[in-house]
């Protein structure tokens, strides 16, 4: 029976933060062993089709589930989008410049960020994304975004907190903080999830919720961790994703995914 499989990136597959910049040989032995069996694979993630390496869009998934469910790509091709408001976005925009933070626009395939943003810079170091061919003047009016994503230096986790939680309360919009990995906000379209988007992708190839797999890590990954038909956290994983998933597999660093597929699709 055919199996439709999704990974997120950082903390599954990736950890560019602690050293693991690429796939590791079990992991792509395993996803390789699951293309061959005749099963779908597929990358389900926050990160815009800008931040993918090369080694993940050359690897031969089948399709991407990218920015939160937001923008969905079949065979190289879009089959859903979901963007947000632009009033809404400019209206984040301003505010959080006003509070000394800084932002990138994620669309597709463009990225657009000012050239002052030093913070946002330091945050493509970090994951190993090229920026040089990013849009650095612009208009936010006129631009198709599909999330936001902030930056700062600043370390006042309290008030970056309160920030984030203003912005949250916005109409149309879903953000979560991560204020010690990069002191971050992530903004997205409050009418779509991972999840969603990965339903969209089940239904254009005709395959059974009851058959796929998702493995995650990350406070968005809950609903697609419940919503699938196996959700698989990563050890990395907080208690609360752990808790919802059906299994529990060791940290990106042990060759979780690997063992996943190994243990329970293979």
């Amino acid at each position: 029976m055919t199996k439709a499989v999704f990974f997120d990136i950082d903390g599954t597959l990736l950890d560019d933060v602690g050293g693991i910049t690429s796939l590791t040989e079990r992991v792509k032995a395993a996803l390789k062993r699951l293309k061959s069996a005749g099963h779908h694979i597929f990358i389900a993630t926050g990160r815009p089709y800008a931040f993918l390496q090369k080694e993940l869009l050359n690897f031969g998934f089948d399709g991407y589930v990218l920015l939160n469910g937001a923008l969905i790509m079949l065979d190289g091709k879009i089959i859903f989008k979901q963007a947000l408001d632009n009033a809404v976005v400019k209206k984040i925009c301003d505010y959080v410049v006003s509070e000394d933070i800084e932002y990138m626009l994620e669309g597709h395939p463009q990225i657009y960020y000012k050239r002052e943003f030093k913070a946002v810079e330091a945050f493509f170091h970090k994951i190993n994304v090229d920026y040089s061919d990013f849009v650095r003047d612009f208009e936010i009016d006129d631009k198709e975004i599909f999330k936001i994503e902030c930056r700062t230096f600043r370390n006042d986790s309290d008030n970056l907190n309160a920030v984030y939680e203003k912005i949250n309360a916005m109409e149309g919009v879903t953000g979560w903080s991560d204020p010690f990995r990069f002191r971050s906000l992530e903004i997205s379209s409050n009418k779509i999830t991972k999840a969603d988007g990965i339903f969209c992708m089940l239904n254009h190839i005709g395959v059974d919720v009851k058959n796929s797999y998702a493995f995650g890590d990350g406070y968005n990954d809950i609903d697609m961790i419940q919503r699938v038909g196996t959700g698989i956290a990563m050890g990395t994983g907080s208690e609360e994703l752990k808790r919802k998933a059906k299994f529990v597999v060791p940290s990106v660093h042990e060759d979780g995914v690997a063992i996943g597929i190994e243990k329970y699709m293979l």
